[in-house]
């Protein structure tokens, strides 16, 4: 519900960093709660995209390159303008599995250690893009490897299911 207040303006409006309104490819870029916004160097901002279908990067298909790639460059430019970090700088992925089932994109700060950024969770959004243009169905066809604690659901069901 956090998801679609913010994309509705019901709150945290006041926080939007930039929007691109187009209901098809566009998306609503705020500030993560986990940065207190005081220093750069742990810059953490999350771009949360309009299209309420789209749960994670197994629903993603070529389809949607015009989407990834608006957010991969109104992102990097509206940061850029608003706090002066170049793209260069940032680090810009998507995690497998998320946090929750709503397309978003995570933008940090290169030099941040981010919880979730190492390579078993994060794919970069530049990378999204490069496999999808050679393989539209990509992301259903590929086995996608993510950590689990011990005390996750998912973890527990894959227990039971004798996967692990």
């Amino acid at each position: 519900q956090w998801v679609y207040n913010i994309l509705e303006k019901k709150a945290e409006a006041d926080r939007i960093v930039h929007e691109n309104p187009d209901p098809c490819n566009g998306f609503v870029l705020v500030p993560d709660l986990k940065w207190n916004q005081n220093q750069l160097d742990d810059l953490y901002l999350i771009a949360l995209i309009h299209r309420r279908e789209i749960k994670s990067l197994r629903d993603l298909t070529a389809e949607h390159l015009p989407l990834l790639r608006n957010v991969l460059q109104e992102g990097k430019e509206a940061i850029g303008k608003r706090f002066g970090v170049p793209a260069s700088q940032l680090r810009i992925y998507l995690h497998y599995q998320p946090s929750y089932y709503h397309l978003h994109v995570h933008f940090t700060a290169l030099g941040y250690d981010a919880p979730g950024s190492s390579v078993e969770r994060a794919h970069l959004l530049a990378d999204v893009i490069d496999n999808l243009a050679m393989d539209s169905s990509y992301y259903q066809k590929r086995a996608l490897t993510f950590p689990l604690r011990a005390d996750e659901l998912l973890f527990k069901k894959f227990q039971e299911a004798g996967r692990v």
